[in-house]
This record gives C-alpha cells, structure tokens and sequence, in this order.
C-alpha cells in the first residue's frame, strides 16, 4: 500500500506522528542486499538511506544484522567489521557512516529564525571496543556544524545513547530536496580531522573538528565491530521511544530515494514493450513511488534479458535507458537479428544467467 493510501487516523492510533527524521532508522530495508564484503571505497551498500563513507582506511564487511537490544522491539542493526586493519592511516583517511536528512522534512525546524527547535538525537549502538566516538550534524545549507560524541561503556553490549543539539538561529534551510542535514558517526580517521575544538554551538566547518572527541580508532585491529539500530532525530530535549512504523510505511519512505526491481526465477516476464525497430524493444518502467529527483539508472548484465515477439525470441544483446524522469525511465533492448517494427512483445530473463535487476537511485 501506497504511503498516501495509508489513514491518517490508522497511524496516529499507533503513535505515530512522523516525528522521526531519520528514515530506515530500525534498519528493517535493505534493498541492496544484506552484506557487502570487501568495502574500501565509499557507496550504499545494504540498509537503505544509510551511506559508508571511506577513504584508504581498512577494508569492511558490512551486514543487515539479526544482532539487536533485547526486548527493545527491534529485528535488524546494521553491523559493520574490519576485515583489513590499518592501526596507522594516514593524516587525510577517515571511515565515517552517513544519513542524510531531505532538506523539505527539516523546515519544521525553523532554522535561521529566533524559533529554531533543538534537536535530540537516540540510538543503539555495540562495539567490542569502548571509548569515546564523534558525533556530528552538517546543515548542508551554509556549511555550518555542531558537534558531539558518545561513550561505548561496555563492550560487546548494546547501550542507547541520547545526544543534544541546540537550534541554529542564524542560517536557513532551503526547501528543497537536496540535503538538509549530514548526519555523521566517526569510526576513525587520520590527523587531519583530529586534534581541534568541538563545539556545542552551529559553527563553520572545520575538519579538524568532526573526529576530535573519538578516544578510539575501530581500524586498528581485524574483527573489530560496531553496531547500531534504533536511529531516531526529532524535535526537543528530550527522547521519545522509537517510532516504528508498519513494514509498508517504511519501506515506501525509501523508495523516493532508491528502488530496486528485481527478477530470479528463469524467463520471469519483466516488462510488456514494442519493437521501436528492426533491432530495439522499448518498454517503460513505471517506479512504485515518484522518486525525489531524476534518478540514476542500473541494469543487470546484457545477458540476463531476452527479447520475445510473435515472430521469436532472442537473446539480449545490450541495454540502456533514456528520457528517465521522477515517475518513471524508458527501456531499450537492443538485438542485432532482424525484428518487426510495431510488433508488440515482452522482456523475459534469460534462463542460466543469474538474477535480472534494474534499479532506480536518487540518493542524496
């Protein structure tokens, strides 16, 4: 079910009000898979709206994991583990996990007026290792910072922490849909972005300042691992418990930014489509949700799609897409064999040569 078909009164009498900023923050989607070995460069690689960051420091295994508080209602943590060390990176490395807030949904906050609200920002989070790890919010408009950090008391253990951030009254966020806010958690970095003066208060960004109050380095040892659910950033001083939202709710959230649509059972039926020529079909691929800006398109291996009329089928030569939009993106399929112009058929996988995906990314 469509978000917008959903009653407003079935949501609010779970508690729901969308108080929640942060999306996916149960770490329940994750569209993209549920681990990704080998990470040493930066990308989304398996919990929606969730982004590593990292440049030359270790390589990672990142996972949708079943490790998770008890008794806290929640099924999924993100986990990531240190598969190479680096106990010495060098002065520009860093490994930082990012969210990014949709400038629109920050403009409740009332940023750059004396109204600006304070923010408190809760999760869960496990380490084998204890110390203390930075915490920062970027408003992305104006480049401004503040600056924060939390302890890992106990290792191994989950623990929640609650983290303050005052209001900025000095500068806007524009409504639009670029990024609000960079949500940012320090995993380690080199010098470059230790040994400056954190601070409470909006500031301009100074990279010496986003690593400084981090007391350990989650690269220096193989096996090392870091844990967190339970994301929430809302309005006030204070944390509320989590809000869950229904499976549908949250999933359809993270459409607007990434879909995937997927085939894995041989000559599945992808798309209806019309032979454009006498060696292209074209089909168009409607998306679930209206995507936040034109997205960037993904396609399975040539390989993986067949090209049916009433005349026969053939083997895929090449793929691509064009006049892609918000709502949707026009597919073509490309075969050297001569085709019909006008006939109509049908885009199927191929039998044998793995799953068929075409994905759709607007990600911040």
């Amino acid at each position: 079910m469509a978000l917008s078909t959903i009653p407003t009164r079935a949501l609010s009498e779970q508690g729901i009000n969308f108080r929640n900023l942060i999306i996916n923050g149960d770490m329940s989607i994750a569209q993209r898979g549920t681990s990704q070995a080998s990470i040493s460069s930066a990308g989304y690689y398996t919990v929606d709206r969730f982004r590593t960051t990292i440049s030359s420091l270790g390589t990672w295994t990142q996972s949708q994991s079943t490790d998770v508080p008890t008794g806290q209602g929640f099924a999924n943590s993100l986990k990531m583990e240190c598969t190479t060390a680096d106990a010495s990176p060098s002065a520009a490395d860093y490994l930082i996990f990012y969210h990014y807030v949709e400038a629109q949904n920050c403009q409740l906050l009332k940023f750059g007026t004396s109204n600006a609200e304070s923010l408190t920002l809760s999760f869960w989070v496990k380490s084998n290792k204890t110390g203390t790890l930075s915490q920062n919010i970027r408003q992305v408009d104006g480049g401004k910072f503040i600056n924060n950090s939390y302890t890992i008391n106990s290792a191994n253990t989950w623990e929640k922490k609650t983290l303050n951030f005052v209001g900025n009254t000095t500068d806007i966020i524009d409504n639009d849909n670029g990024a609000g806010f960079q949500i940012e958690w320090w995993l380690d970095s080199g010098s470059d972005y230790r040994g400056g003066t954190p601070s409470s208060s909006w500031h301009t960004q100074d990279n010496t300042d986003r690593n400084a109050d981090s007391t350990i380095s989650l690269a220096d040892t193989i096996g090392n691992t870091w844990y967190i659910t339970g994301v929430q950033l809302e309005v006030g001083t204070s944390a509320s418990d989590f809000e869950f939202l229904p499976y549908d709710v949250n999933r359809t959230r993270c459409l607007r930014y990434y879909e995937k649509l997927e085939f894995t059972s041989a000559y599945d039926i992808m798309f209806g489509g019309w032979v454009r020529n006498g060696s292209d079909m074209g089909a168009v691929w409607q998306y679930e949700i209206i995507k936040r800006a034109n997205p960037t398109i993904g396609l399975s291996a040539d390989n993986t799609y067949r090209i049916n009329t009433a005349t026969g089928d053939h083997t895929n030569q090449s793929s691509g897409s064009s006049n892609t939009t918000k709502t949707r993106t026009q597919l073509g399929f490309a075969k050297s064999a001569s085709l019909t112009s006008g006939q109509a058929g049908y885009i199927n996988m191929e039998n044998g040569n793995g799953n068929a995906y075409f994905t759709a990314d607007a990600e911040l």
